[in-house]
């Protein structure tokens, strides 16, 4: 003899209540994830990736010569807000010029431009705002060009 099944029958509307839970969690899940992906990190757009793809070799041969030259640079903020740059092992004639990013995207990049001291530092002419930044530098003497990144805290 069979045991009776307690707990009543199992029907269609249970299979409904089970799917709807499960692709509605499912649904919700990808909502909440694809929110943070874009709220949270700004990312790096190319006008037209299949191009970026297509220069990507020369781009890391530059970066090859870049790190020949032996340039170092360290930054850091002054209390005004301007941003001062050592570059190590640069001739006297360089210039620089550097890109402030945010690195989540949630402000606008700040173009620098900076002026030589008297010591041999670099000063930026535009102040950057308090936060977490990263320079993207970029040193030219002669035919010589150096590029390098600084995170700035």
């Amino acid at each position: 003899m069979d045991a009776p099944i307690k707990g009543g029958r199992f029907t269609g509307w249970h299979a409904t209540a089970i799917f709807i839970a499960f692709f509605g969690t499912v649904g919700t899940v990808n909502v909440v994830m694809a929110r943070y992906a874009t709220s949270t990190f700004g990312g790096v757009v190319v006008e037209n990736s299949y191009v970026a793809s297509q220069e990507f070799n020369g781009w890391l041969d530059r970066a090859e010569k870049s790190k020949e030259l032996g340039w170092q640079a360290d930054a850091t903020r002054t209390a005004q807000g301007r941003v001062a740059v050592t570059l190590a092992g640069a001739p006297d004639d360089a210039q620089l010029d550097a890109d402030a990013r945010h690195p989540l995207g949630r402000m606008d990049d700040i173009a620098l431009t900076f002026t030589r001291q008297a010591d041999g530092s670099y000063l930026s002419r535009e102040t950057l705002p308090e936060g977490r930044w990263t320079l993207r530098l970029a040193a030219k003497a002669g035919t010589d060009s150096w590029r390098g990144e600084e995170v700035l805290k």
